[in-house]
């Protein structure tokens, strides 16, 4: 992965806002406003910078954020040779940050920066390295996007192996080393509040309604929906791969069943000679066909997730015993 060095220009800011940006040209403005007064409220006006990575945009968005670096002094731009998709984009933020502490929030200002400084209290408040938005409402959308989100962070939660909080997009606070440890995931599908979960430590929720949009229209169509939930399934849970062993489980009830009912037709009904023998071959060996892939599943499985190259654990602190 390209990492995206700074060069060293005064002191290093206490807070980095990270803006992942896909043809958002009619809100650039407003939304660098909002983070910069939210920003100066929470961290002083020196305090602060706001990083716009620009995904491979087809409209004025470039020409949006270019004009926001010559009116600010705050302004990092970074813009992508294409558009490699939002959790990349992030990726590529958070691979630029200087602050201790970032703020990661979207352009379409549903997610409101004026949550900014209460996100901060409570992270002090807990001590935590991690303090995600919880959305209790979600104004503006459709039915069908509500409902289909609900069930995907269920479905998610269900199947998953960490706990992934529902109801939470990458709207989030998180402290400097939660960064650098996501940053250095190697992983090229990436799911990065999944990758924030598995990583531990303190984190808290922060409940908060979301908003309408500000301008413009969704960039995240059907298809990206569902490559999205894609990337999260098949990144942090093995469930799919484990489908063969529940159907395995269930063609041995099957069997169970029909090896009953194939003795009871043979003892006391009239049936075609064969039929019985011919029942039990199919079902026995569609069994161990089942049982042989639900093997191949889970060794495939766990072969996928070393070869995911995440650290086998985190330390958060070392403590020795001191000389007597």
């Amino acid at each position: 992965m390209q990492s995206i060095e700074e060069p060293a220009v005064g002191h290093a800011p206490a807070l980095s806002i990270v803006v992942p940006c896909f043809n958002e040209e009619d809100g650039i403005s407003e939304l660098v406003r909002r983070c910069s007064e939210s920003a100066t409220l929470a961290v002083g006006c020196d305090g602060y910078e706001i990083i716009l990575v620009d995904d491979g945009s087809s409209d004025g968005t470039w020409a949006s954020i270019s004009s926001e670096t010559s009116r600010r002094s705050s302004i990092v731009a970074i813009k992508l040779s294409r558009n490699y998709g939002h959790q990349v984009a992030l990726t590529a933020g958070l691979s630029a940050v200087r602050g201790g502490i970032i703020f990661v929030i979207d352009a379409d200002l549903q997610d409101p920066p004026e949550l900014l400084g209460p996100m901060l209290e409570v992270m002090k408040d807990n001590r935590a390295d991690v303090v995600y938005g919880q959305r209790k409402s979600r104004t503006g959308e459709s039915w069908f996007k509500t409902f289909s989100a609900r069930l995907f962070y269920r479905l998610l939660e269900r199947f998953t192996d960490i706990l992934i909080p529902v109801d939470t997009g990458d709207f989030r606070l998180m402290s400097r080393r939660i960064c650098d440890i996501i940053v250095q995931m190697p992983e090229r599908d990436r799911f990065i509040r999944g990758m924030v979960a598995s990583v531990g430590f303190k984190q808290v929720p922060f409940p908060y309604d979301r908003q309408e949009r500000y301008a413009g229209t969704t960039k995240y169509p059907l298809s990206k929906m569902v490559r999205f939930a894609m990337d999260a399934f098949l990144g942090f849970s093995m469930a799919l791969l484990r489908f063969a062993s529940v159907a395995a489980m269930g063609m041995l009830l099957a069997l169970i069943g029909v090896t009953a009912y194939s003795m009871y037709s043979w003892l006391y009904l009239q049936v075609v000679p064969g039929w019985t023998s011919i029942m039990l071959t199919v079902i026995l060996c569609s069994f161990f066909q089942l049982i042989a892939l639900s093997v191949v599943g889970e060794y495939v499985g766990r072969i996928y997730l070393s070869t995911k190259n995440r650290p086998l654990f985190i330390l958060d602190s070392i403590k020795r015993s001191e000389p007597r």
